[in-house]
């Protein structure tokens, strides 16, 4: 059973969303990264997605290109996210998934960074502007590889689409909750819930909510009609906004463990 899997399975026995991290690796460089990714996890983050820094973040707001301009700017590159994933990986067991713009992957090469994500203990690729009509570009060394690829659902994609591509998902669906980039949505359209819940019942895996859940609060209003909540942008502005990276990290650890105690008391 993948490490996906069997974390969905021990949430669901806890009868609690997962809790989903996302990273800016590198940001400000990447033995932080590494420290916040460990202490994020002791705080209570089931699934942590390692974002590779890209020049073009056209889906992410200010805080997450901020983050992406720094990790660039300290020389980040997808072989150095691999590299600290595989040190990551060699202290336990929590899923992580590389989360990358297509341009990146296409740079590297799809065989090898199958083949070196599986290595380096990866367990799914989120490939931000893959159509899900170009997956077949990527599915067949995944698959080789034993690596799931993660879908989008944005809201604003017809339900009947939305149905088609989460019919054949793996590891788990990444459900947008709100319109514009990453970080900018305050309010949840009120069609969400019942959208949620359709796409739920047509996916095989688990749908998680993501894109402005910034606190406890929202967290808790997502939990009842999903599998897991994304977290991203808001544990970004706290390294960004810290000169001293220690505090920055601390801040976000605190912010983790404060929707963590939320999600398991829902």
């Amino acid at each position: 059973m993948n490490r996906i899997r069997k974390t969905f399975e021990k949430c669901r026995a806890e009868k609690r969303n997962a809790l989903v991290i996302y990273v800016t690796m590198g940001c400000p460089d990447l033995d932080s990264s590494e420290r916040l990714v460990r202490d994020l996890i002791a705080a209570g983050a089931d699934i942590i997605e390692l974002g590779v820094p890209f020049s073009d973040p056209m889906a992410d707001g200010a805080v997450i290109q901020e983050s992406g301009r720094r990790a660039l700017a300290s020389g980040t590159t997808l072989p150095g996210v691999l590299e600290k994933a595989a040190r990551l990986r060699k202290s336990g067991e929590t899923p992580m998934i590389l989360f990358s713009y297509y341009n990146v992957i296409l740079a590297y090469g799809v065989e090898k960074l199958a083949a070196d994500a599986a290595a380096a203990g990866i367990d799914g690729l989120l490939a931000i502007d893959l159509p899900y009509e170009h997956r077949d570009e990527v599915l067949p060394e995944l698959d080789k590889n034993g690596l799931c690829l993660i879908p989008f659902i944005a809201p604003t994609t017809p339900l009947e689409r939305a149905v088609k591509i989460v019919s054949d998902a793996t590891g788990f669906v990444y459900s947008i909750t709100s319109k514009g980039v990453t970080g900018g949505g305050t309010d949840f359209d009120i069609e969400l819930e019942k959208r949620m819940k359709k796409i739920r019942a047509a996916s095989p895996v688990p749908v998680v909510a993501g894109f402005g859940i910034d606190s406890p609060e929202k967290a808790k209003d997502l939990a009842g009609f999903s599998d897991g909540i994304i977290v991203g942008s808001a544990v970004m502005k706290r390294i960004n906004e810290c000169d001293d990276i220690e505090k920055g990290i601390a801040e976000a650890v605190e912010l983790t463990s404060n929707i963590a105690k939320v999600l398991k008391s829902c």
